[in-house]
């Protein structure tokens, strides 16, 4: 047999170039998932509610006795201005029939805070003078009505004042004691009496007084 027939040859492994591709892409994936690229744990919270806004302080006057008469802070625009002056309630009663020493004529009404915020301070004040004027044709010749009307405010067991018309005007914020600021949805009920006092004479007939008071909230 000579050389130059064929003889058996070992086997050789040849690697194709697709087989070749497929092990670096193998191993690049595992490189990444080593990495936490491709998978791993995670967790998320995404808060999708997140507002705010401010709240309301208003003020709510109602008279309780009869017919009902309510006056708001806002019925002098909008909340923006959030005053109002109130006409329709008269806090010493409106009567020009008073005689002295006669039975004190009482106007009973609530304040409530009628926003959504509790009230941090409540006042009452007042104007800087009480007016006299003329009732009717006939008219007295005294100056001083203000100093015969007596005045006494209460809030249930609170004296919240307690003097005349014309001490009311010139008391200062000492002398009025209010009750605690009401929260949001309160009432506080209060009483005005008036009556004019028992030395009014001839003099004080056909005559008339007032003097503002202002009811006030402040957060």
């Amino acid at each position: 047999m000579s050389d130059s027939q064929a003889r058996p040859r070992p086997n050789r492994r040849r690697f194709t170039p697709i087989a070749l591709g497929a092990g670096v892409l193998g191993t690049v994936l595992l490189s990444l998932s080593m990495t936490g690229t491709l998978s791993g744990f995670a967790a998320s919270i995404t808060n999708n509610t997140n507002t705010a806004g401010s709240g309301s302080l208003v003020m709510e006057e109602k008279t309780t006795g009869g017919t009902p008469v309510t006056c708001l802070s806002t019925d002098g625009g909008t909340v923006s201005t959030n005053t109002a002056t109130c006409s329709t309630i008269n806090k010493f009663g409106g009567s020009m029939t008073m005689v002295p020493g006669g039975p004190a004529v009482n106007t009973p009404i609530t304040i409530k805070n009628i926003g959504s915020v509790a009230a941090g301070t409540f006042t009452l004040t007042h104007g800087a003078t009480c007016t006299q004027s003329n009732n009717g044709a006939q008219n007295g010749t005294a100056l001083d009505l203000c100093a015969k009307l007596n005045v006494v405010i209460t809030s249930g067991a609170t004296t919240v004042f307690s003097g005349t018309a014309a001490s009311l005007a010139a008391a200062p914020a000492s002398a009025i004691t209010m009750p605690p600021a009401p929260a949001a949805g309160v009432s506080v009920p209060f009483n005005i009496a008036v009556s004019l006092d028992p030395s009014a004479g001839n003099t004080y007939q056909g005559l008339a007084a007032s003097l503002p008071l202002t009811w006030a909230f402040a957060s």
